[in-house]
């Protein structure tokens, strides 16, 4: 069991594309979706251990009357007590295969989901370049593009290669109406001097997520409100910035693809409410 959620690990982005509170919701949300998996793998296990345990109890009940019709011939001496303690356990596993049904459904769908949308994305993106790769962590799908293959070295003018790349995402984003996708640009370390327009490498980090966003929805049809534009500057590295090609690394852009799962959060979040019960 396995969660394409999709989630966000962007910590700080600028106010003009997103908020800090509208970040700190986004991680928020992540963590307790996060959390409330957990939180339910653990609950399913120990409905299989108290199925099994239910379920030795039964047998226990079924022999032992079992013993007592074959030694007397007398089905009355089947007690009433133990026909109801029987029933009982039966009726009890019966509930518990119900609840862990339900759960494995939940989580299976979940699971589906993000397999569907890896298997989609590589199908579709179909490139076996080092300077893209497509990961899934947590039930996140991350599509991380080397800056080489985006932009100039300080630049944030989209290529035309990159464009040729973004345009099999955007047909995958296109063709999964509840999907949405948030854009997060990185730097290496190296201070960007400023030029009156963009300040830091705070600047120049968004400033590329929004002109990749901009082709998009400009060129490529994405709807705007199924993105998300961000930028983490050189503070989430990929390894240390000791060396050219260290630093080529870390300047890249990563794009998160996130399926709007709730549906099967809300299903795995009722039955852990009734099994509190």
């Amino acid at each position: 069991m396995r969660k394409i959620v999709i989630a966000l690990t962007v910590l700080m982005a600028l106010s003009s594309c997103v908020s800090k509170k509208q970040y700190a919701a986004l991680e928020a949300k992540n963590k307790e979706t996060q959390d409330l998996l957990n939180s339910c793998t653990v609950k399913l296990n120990s409905c299989l251990e108290e199925k099994a345990g239910l379920a030795a109890t039964a047998e226990s009940y079924k022999a032992h009357n079992q013993d007592l019709i074959n030694s007397s011939k007398d089905l009355t001496v089947l007690t009433t007590k133990g026909a109801e303690n029987l029933e009982k356990s039966l009726e009890s596993l019966k509930e518990k295969d119900l609840k862990i049904s339900r759960l494995q459904d939940a989580l299976t769908k979940k699971d589906s989901v993000t397999l569907a949308l890896v298997t989609s994305l590589k199908g579709a993106v179909g490139i076996n370049d080092p300077d893209i790769e497509i990961n899934v962590e947590k039930g996140v799908v991350f599509i991380s593009i080397a800056d080489k293959l985006l932009f100039k070295s300080g630049s944030y003018d989209v290529s035309d290669k990159a464009k040729g790349v973004l345009a099999k995402v955007a047909k995958v984003v296109n063709d999964k109406p509840d999907f949405e996708c948030m854009v997060e640009g990185h730097t290496d370390d190296v201070p960007y001097k400023s030029n009156g327009v963009l300040l830091d490498n705070w600047d120049l980090s968004v400033k590329r997520s929004t002109s990749i966003v901009r082709v998009l929805t400009n060129d490529l049809g994405v709807n705007p409100a199924k993105l998300i534009a961000a930028g983490r500057s050189s503070y989430v590295p990929l390894v240390a910035n000791d060396t050219p090609e260290n630093k080529a690394r870390n300047r890249r852009t990563r794009i998160v693809v996130m399926p709007k799962i709730d549906q099967f959060y809300d299903m795995i979040e009722k039955e852990m409410k009734k099994q509190a019960k």
